[in-house]
């Protein structure tokens, strides 16, 4: 803190200094507020720099730290200017080849954006994960499952039992009421493929109690020191078997796009090769 101080005064007392030798002839030093060799910095720049809205000491330690790191910057550069070659130190193409990058890109995207059909069929779906089995292994283990996370205390808790297990729908409206007023938490659909490891966090299940797929569904009731559970797991796959498609539909999705994407910019590249051939706006020279 004290150094910040110390640099703090010096840097006043510096732009009292310019400001007194206001009458130089030398614009550069005229509103400068520092110097590394023959770079200043103005006091403009540094206004510029300052977040609209820094006031008192938070606009005074800002005003520091840019300072300070323009110094750092300039200081380093110059060293860099001083130790490399010439060749080393020629960054136009470099910028030319990274402003013609964005550009492409630029178009590329809203080329994309406005030509890309991104409707993908549940029969494309299919196909893509039949024809590439072996690239849709598990890597962890996966269940699908209900439940129903409520106090140890909850009332009706015997009503819900029946409920839970039952088919009918009556019961399923009396167990989605039962859930709205008593449940912490609660998942009624089964549809979807969850990690085991997610799940875990929120239920207290075990691998031994649910790692035979040759009693699913099978129905239990764990609980824990504040919370009962009624869990009805549907499915259940272990790590490095193959995924089920239902798990794997997002994944593919996005495959099946991106290989459009690929393939509309690749037919935009030769469209343009092949317009400008005809055009004879393409000529090959021999070296």
């Amino acid at each position: 803190m004290k150094s910040a101080a110390v640099f703090r005064n010096s840097i006043i007392i510096f732009l009292a200094f310019f400001a007194a030798s206001s009458c130089s002839s030398d614009d550069r030093k005229q509103d400068a507020v520092a110097r590394v060799y023959d770079t200043y910095l103005s006091r403009q720049e540094l206004q510029r720099a300052i977040p609209f809205g820094l006031k008192g000491d938070d606009s005074a330690g800002f005003a520091d730290e840019y300072i300070n790191q323009w110094v750092r910057r300039n200081l380093v550069l110059h060293r860099a200017e001083l130790n490399l070659r010439d060749e080393e130190k020629d960054v136009a193409q470099q910028l030319e080849d990274y402003r013609q990058s964005l550009i492409i890109f630029a178009y590329e995207r809203e080329l994309v954006k406005q030509k890309l059909d991104t409707v993908v069929t549940e029969a494309e779906i299919a196909d893509y994960y039949e024809k590439h089995p072996n690239n849709f292994e598990l890597k962890s283990n996966i269940i699908r499952l209900q439940y129903i996370k409520v106090p140890l205390k909850t009332p009706n808790i015997d009503k819900a039992r029946k409920w839970f297990r039952s088919e009918k729908s009556e019961d399923r409206e009396k167990l989605e009421q039962f859930a709205r007023l008593y449940a912490v938490n609660s998942l009624l659909d089964d549809s979807n493929w969850l990690l085991l490891e997610d799940v875990t966090k929120e239920i207290p299940l075990s691998d031994d109690i649910i790692g035979s797929s040759t009693r699913l569904p099978v129905i239990i009731e764990p609980e824990d020191d504040k919370f009962r559970y009624l869990v009805r797991v549907s499915g259940f796959m272990v790590k490095d078997s193959q995924a089920p498609l239902e798990f794997e539909v997002t994944t593919i999705k996005n495959i099946i796009l991106n290989k459009r994407k690929i393939m509309l910019i690749e037919k935009m590249q030769d469209d343009a090769f092949s317009d400008a051939l005809n055009e004879k706006d393409i000529e090959f020279y021999k070296n």
